[in-house]
């Protein structure tokens, strides 16, 4: 047996679960085992993304002693987007070229 963390973190607290499972076992199937699913509605079973030790890693990638499994929650913007709307803004407000989209010259 090995032993394994699993963290789920929203803005305002985090849920942290340490089970106790067999060598082998993959990273969803710890995630299933420790029962977090249960105490955190937030998340989404069918949709899981995972990582250890901030690296994203696949579902069946197979945990070490000691791991860190991090269920990760989903985007709620597109970062390309959002890149977008604040190079904009900053053409808009003068603080960027309008063409280039630079830094404007002072």
């Amino acid at each position: 047996m090995i032993k394994v963390e699993v963290v789920f973190a929203l803005p305002d607290k985090a849920t942290t679960v340490t089970v106790d499972v067999a060598e082998g076992t993959s990273a969803e199937q710890v995630v299933l085992q420790s029962g977090i699913l249960e105490r955190c509605p937030e998340i989404e079973p069918t949709d899981l993304s995972l990582g250890i030790w901030n690296r994203t890693v696949k579902l069946h990638q197979v945990v070490k002693d000691g791991d860190r499994i991090e269920v990760y929650r989903p985007l709620i913007a597109d970062p390309k987007e959002a890149r977008r709307r604040r190079a904009d803004k900053a053409k808009e407000e003068g603080r960027a070229n309008k063409i280039t989209g630079g830094r404007a010259k002072a």
